[in-house]
């Protein structure tokens, strides 16, 4: 019998009370469970620390990882960030022999693939952050006045635009060299299908949001 051993993490103590963040992973959760899991499975135990991203002291998953170890249940989450967002964490929790990692919404990939994935990602968003500090530093030099809720939403839609292309680059290395090499985007979406990599609502890939990726990936 499959044996999974559940952790969330949600960043603020308001999110923790309100259950915000917490209806998304338990989401996401359940779909990897009716559509991946072995049956039938058992639920060992579920843990949850509210705490920042960046924060390593994690009581519960300290918890979570005593179980996995000591049953060897897998331990299941949400999406890679959910568990850190320091690569140094994952790489570590990826070479522990005694633990095997399950993310609900990268459901076929493996050691590899997670850990590639997790430093990419800390590239990324250690990139985003020196731009935006770097696009701030220029509209204050020009004597742009920041603040208010016109800048509040345009930093907002800036955000939004960021969060595209910065999905977009995580699969460029597989969608760019497909077309290039002239497949169409029904293949390559087959494709990113096949290798479980879900789209940013955590969904299948069609055409048309191949498409999109490949336009702000030239922009």
């Amino acid at each position: 019998m499959q044996k999974f051993v559940i952790y969330r993490r949600v960043s603020t103590k308001d999110q923790g009370t309100s259950g915000l963040g917490l209806a998304a992973q338990d989401r996401d959760i359940g779909l990897f469970l009716q559509a991946y899991a072995e049956e039938p499975y058992t639920i060992l135990g579920e843990f949850t620390d509210v705490l920042s991203g960046s924060d390593n002291e994690r009581p519960q998953l300290t918890l979570a990882l005593e179980l996995v170890r000591k049953t060897g249940a897998e331990l299941l989450v949400a999406k890679l960030d959910r568990l850190s967002r320091r690569v140094s964490l994952i790489a570590a929790l990826l070479d522990d022999k005694k633990v095997q990692l399950r993310v609900a919404a990268m459901p076929n990939a493996d050691k590899f693939s997670l850990h590639i994935y997790a430093a990419l990602a800390e590239q990324e968003r250690e990139f985003i952050s020196l731009r935006t500090k770097a696009a701030l530093r220029e509209a204050k030099t020009r004597g742009v006045k920041l603040g208010g809720l016109r800048d509040k939403t345009g930093r907002r839609n800036v955000a939004v635009q960021q969060e595209a292309r910065r999905r977009a680059e995580k699969v460029a290395a597989l969608v760019v060299p497909m077309r290039d090499q002239g497949a169409s985007l029904r293949a390559i979406a087959d494709a990113l299908n096949s290798s479980g990599v879900p789209t940013a609502r955590g969904g299948q890939w069609q055409a048309s949001q191949v498409k999109r990726t490949l336009e702000r990936l030239k922009g």
